[in-house]
C-alpha cells in the first residue's frame, strides 16, 4: 500500500485576498477578494448589486443568473476570481437609462412574474437564450429555461414573453 503525503493548506491560503477587476455592467469594479468567493456572493455583499438572488445555493433554481459574454451563468456556482477579462451583465445592467430593455417590458406586459423573486434570473436567462438563437418553439423555450424554475408557476406568461421578444427580433424590432 503506498502512502501520500498530504499536507492541508495552510491557514494563511484559506483567508489570503486576490485584486481582482471585473466588467460589470459596462463599469470597472477593483475589489480584494479570497479566490473562493462566487460571483454571486461578490455581487450582492460587497458590490451591492441585489438583483440576482440567492435562492438554492447549489445551481438548481436559476435565481442568480447572470450573462457572462452574453451566456447564461449560475453565478452561485462562478468563482468571481475566474471572470477577469470578462463581460459581466446583471439585471441591474439591462436598462438604458429608463428605457428597459426589451425581455424586461415583455415580462411586464404578458405578466411573467408574480412574486419576483426569480425574475431577475429568469430574465437574464431568456435574454441568454435569444442570444443563442434556441427560441424556436414554445416547447424548446420551456426545455432551455428549465434550469430556471417559478415557485409561482408563471411559465406559460414567461414561455410568450419570451416569444413576444423573439418574434420582435425576428422582424427587426428589438435587439438583444
Amino acid at each position: 500500500m503506498t502512502s501520500t503525503n498530504f499536507s492541508p493548506p495552510s491557514d494563511r491560503l484559506l483567508t489570503e485576498t486576490v485584486s481582482v477587476t471585473l466588467q460589470i455592467n459596462d463599469r470597472l469594479y477593483t475589489v480584494e477578494i479570497e479566490p473562493r468567493v462566487t460571483l454571486l456572493d461578490l455581487l450582492r455583499e460587497r458590490l451591492e448589486l441585489t438583483g440576482s438572488k440567492k435562492g438554492c445555493d447549489h445551481g438548481q433554481c436559476g435565481a442568480c443568473t447572470v450573462l457572462i459574454d452574453g451566456r447564461r451563468v449560475n453565478s452561485c456556482l462562478t468563482l468571481a476570481v475566474m471572470q477577469v477579462g470578462k463581460t459581466i451583465t446583471t439585471i441591474e445592467g439591462l436598462a438604458q437609462g429608463d428605457e428597459l430593455h426589451p425581455m424586461q417590458a415583455a415580462f411586464i406586459q404578458n405578466d411573467a412574474f408574480q412574486c419576483g423573486y426569480c425574475t431577475s434570473g429568469q430574465i437574464c436567462s431568456a435574454i441568454g437564450l435569444l442570444s443563442e438563437g434556441k427560441a424556436d418553439s414554445d416547447a424548446d423555450i420551456r426545455e432551455l429555461m428549465s434550469g430556471n424554475l417559478c415557485r409561482c408557476g408563471a411559465y406559460p406568461n414567461i414561455v410568450a414573453a419570451i416569444q413576444s421578444v423573439a418574434a420582435s427580433v425576428r422582424a427587426g424590432d428589438a435587439t438583444i
